[in-house]
């Protein structure tokens, strides 16, 4: 448990660190990208391969390796004396992250079996959302009081005390049927697909779509992605078996996960920049403004399960991401960012919306495939979130970028800028809301442009999650029965 939550926790906190991060390192906009993106970048291709892994191999061998990998790479975090040394360092803690996360739940599913998995899972589950809870404000106080380096090196006592847990308490389990050949081809194309349009998304923000390495890495991308469909296609044990999207519920629930996760990530990355560097909020006070949100998304998830049985799964998965869709548009239209009148509403809005959101798509998802299965497309559904959240913020990142260009040269006209005024914003133009500018209206105009990049953002959002809605409308099914033709449990 403590295992996937560090992974889980580490996501969270140092999307509200990376503001002061990138002042500190005297780092641009794409680098700040970076640093959640090589991170996130490893989970979203490697996760489904580490679970094949674990199978295989051992999970308790896994899960052991991944804390030690996870802790390693946090401490180079810790340690990072520039950007691209913490960049390498967060692909480190990525790997190990990516070992933790399915090996963690895998352990529990075969070390209690009936109700006692159930009480397993549920126990699992709520530390999980309790540490969720916890971690963003626990992170905020560190970093005010002591230096966002200690979020880092603080995940070393506690891999620590993962491992040693795991040594004493696990047993090794390993799955006597698994795949003998693993589909490290189909890894290694969806790894080399995501990075290619990722790097593309992130430089062609300041560099512009005909720049040489932006085109190569679309290129690339978009011929590793078909190379991996091709894979998929033709393996016995592919990592993804694409047949399963041919059950429309399934193809449903798994492109709703996608449009709804990557209009979370993607202003969740953004707003700690806004808060910080517009509101001048601490970074515990980020923490704080978050709470909102995650106490109604677990207090509302489990009335929320019980709820898809009474009205239905579409009812749900369809009021849910309506409801978040006017969290995001309510960030878009509000100006400012005073905590009561600009943020705590939409904060609101997004726990309803996900609270009454998450618990149906686990099920819905688990009900749409054959019993035998649900291990399988639970893991590609955690890792469709994953990749919505990588491609949510490369995208969007463009998105913001055009805005606050746009935004900060018509803000320059009515200042009525010099030329040397004009050259000494573009040599602060590539870090957004991290420029320093030592002329306060020119200051000023670069983070009133970034807020107005991110009420963009917010409305980009909003209509991702409006788009999920309507997923739900048209492809899942009220009530989906077994892929396998058994009845829907009640």
């Amino acid at each position: 448990m403590l295992g996937s939550s560090l992974v889980f926790i580490d996501g969270s906190v140092v999307a509200i660190a990376l503001p002061i991060m990138q002042t500190e390192l005297h780092a641009s906009g794409t680098d700040a990208q970076w640093v959640v993106e090589g991170y996130t970048l490893v989970l979203s291709g490697l996760m489904l391969l580490c679970g094949a892994l674990a199978d295989r191999y051992g999970r308790k061998r896994l899960f052991i390796t991944g804390a030690i990998v996870f802790a390693a790479g946090s401490v180079c975090c810790g340690w990072a004396p520039t950007i691209n040394f913490l960049l390498a360092a967060r692909i480190l803690q990525g790997l190990g992250g990516t070992m933790l996360a399915p090996a963690s739940l895998a352990l529990l599913g075969s070390h209690f079996s009936g109700a006692e998995r159930g009480r397993a899972v549920g126990t699992w589950s709520s530390l999980t959302a309790v540490a969720g809870t916890i971690g963003p404000v626990a992170g905020g106080v560190i970093i005010d009081h002591f230096s966002w380096r200690c979020v880092f090196f603080l995940n070393v006592p506690l891999a620590a005390a993962v491992i040693a847990a795991a040594f004493v308490h696990l047993k090794e389990v390993r799955d006597e049927e698994a795949a003998r050949r693993l589909d490290v081809a189909g890894s290694l194309f969806i790894t080399l697909a995501l990075t290619g349009v990722v790097y593309a998304f992130i430089d062609a923000g300041m560099a512009g779509w005909r720049n040489a390495p932006v085109i190569g890495a679309m290129s690339g991308g978009v011929l590793s992605l078909a190379a991996f469909i091709v894979v998929e296609l033709r393996v016995s044990n592919p990592i993804v078996p694409l047949a399963l999207f041919a059950q429309r519920t399934f193809a449903g629930v798994n492109l709703l996960t996608f449009l709804l996760y990557a209009a979370l990530s993607g202003l969740f990355y953004y707003l700690p920049f806004v808060l910080i560097r517009v509101g001048s909020y601490p970074a515990t006070n980020v923490g704080i403004a978050m709470l909102p949100f995650l106490i109604l998304l677990v207090a509302l998830s489990r009335t929320a399960g019980a709820m898809t049985y009474r009205f239905g799964a579409k009812t749900l998965l369809t009021i849910g991401p309506l409801i978040s869709a006017a969290g995001f548009a309510l960030f878009a239209i509000v100006h400012g960012t005073a905590y009561w009148s600009a943020v705590f509403g939409p904060m609101a809005l997004f726990g309803v919306g996900m609270g009454i959101t998450v618990a149906p798509l686990t099920t819905t998802m688990m009900e749409s495939v054959p019993s035998q299965r649900v291990g399988l497309a639970s893991g590609i559904n955690n890792a469709v979130s994953r990749v919505a959240a990588l491609l949510a913020v490369a995208v969007l990142g463009v998105v913001l970028s055009a805005a606050f260009n746009r935004s900060l040269d018509a803000r320059l006209d009515r200042l009525h800028a010099s030329m040397r005024q004009r050259a000494a914003v573009d040599t602060q133009r590539v870090r957004l809301a991290g420029a320093q500018m030592s002329d306060p209206r020119l200051q000023r105009s670069m983070l009133e442009a970034y807020e107005d990049g991110f009420r963009t953002v917010a409305w980009g959002c909003s209509v991702l999650a409006a788009g999920g809605a309507l997923c739900s409308l048209l492809l899942i099914e009220q009530r989906p029965k077994k892929a396998d033709g058994q009845p829907r449990s009640s």
